[in-house]
């Protein structure tokens, strides 16, 4: 079943994602509410990786499974197998950037990154020119500056270069930091009671959720709930007004992932507190009206 409803042509945009699908259970949450919401042209889904060997085709094997689970077909590429490195080849999710960023369309384009921002940094390394052609909304830091790591933030620290680069290259950035993408609470017992019956894509959903959790590297959860912390990058494309925001110049991202004040960096917004529960709300109805 589809949506009931449609909205303006001229109010649609276009997105990438770009996401560390298989990096743990938040990311595939953001992804089907990415494709199932109405205004989100989704373009096509890039592989990011996440630091560690294969990560970056386990993330793709993920996509293809989200998309195989939800009967829907959408362009997917590989990204950088690992953070950047000197003489780099792009790989075809960097070209897909590009090209999406230089395609001649009135819909604006917006990037929402998941995880580690290699792909998106690396294509503004060698294609400057589209710099002015997007908005990126990124899940990642440690935030406004000065700000001293309470831990190491996983998506910058696993590719700082990349991170810095993005930072300082003037392209629109939005970025949702650490203390506002862990507030994106929800128990696991609503998603096995709201979710989970969903078709196959809420059975996926509930399922690796719990695989995870049951696994060795859910120690820092709290046992019975989750924080959909990729999921205010999908939100905050859809409606830019479901949280508070500064305009502030953009961090450094030091070594262990502290955020650095440099008042010559470019100017970026930095989302300072965001409506979760709007945010589950809208995922969880687009995710019964279309599988219940």
């Amino acid at each position: 079943m589809a949506l009931g409803f449609d909205i303006p042509d001229y109010k649609k945009i276009r997105i990438i994602l770009d996401t560390d699908a298989a990096c743990e259970a938040d990311d595939p949450f953001a992804i089907v509410h990415a494709l199932l919401s109405p205004k989100l042209l989704v373009q096509g889904i890039v592989a990011e990786h996440f630091n560690e060997e294969g990560s970056m085709q386990r993330s793709y094997e993920e996509i293809m499974t989200i998309l195989h689970a939800m009967e829907m077909e959408v362009p997917v590429f590989k990204g950088q197998p690992g953070k950047m490195a000197e003489d780099e080849v792009p790989s075809e999710a960097v070209e897909f950037i590009r090209n999406e960023a230089l395609r001649e369309d009135t819909h604006p384009l917006y990037v929402l990154c998941q995880g580690a921002i290699t792909n998106v940094a690396l294509a503004l390394k060698l294609y400057p020119e589209i710099k002015d052609k997007m908005r990126v909304i990124w899940i990642g830091t440690h935030g406004e500056a000065p700000r001293k790591a309470p831990f190491r933030e996983f998506n910058a620290g696993n590719d700082l270069e990349a991170a810095n680069l993005v930072l300082t290259s003037g392209v629109d950035l939005w970025l949702v930091p650490s203390l506002v993408y862990g507030t994106i609470h929800i128990g696991i017992a609503e998603i096995e009671r709201r979710i989970k019956p969903c078709g196959a894509i809420g059975e996926h959903l509930y399922q690796q959720l719990i695989d995870y959790n049951m696994g060795p590297f859910a120690g820092w959860t709290q046992g019975e709930s989750w924080s959909l912390g990729d999921s205010p990058a999908i939100a905050l494309a859809i409606n830019p007004a479901c949280g508070k925001f500064k305009e502030i110049p953009a961090p450094v991202v030091a070594e262990d992932t502290s955020s650095e004040v440099d008042e010559s960096r470019p100017i970026i917004r930095v989302y300072t507190e965001i409506d979760a529960r709007y945010i589950l709300e809208d995922m969880i109805a687009k995710l019964e009206l279309h599988y219940k």
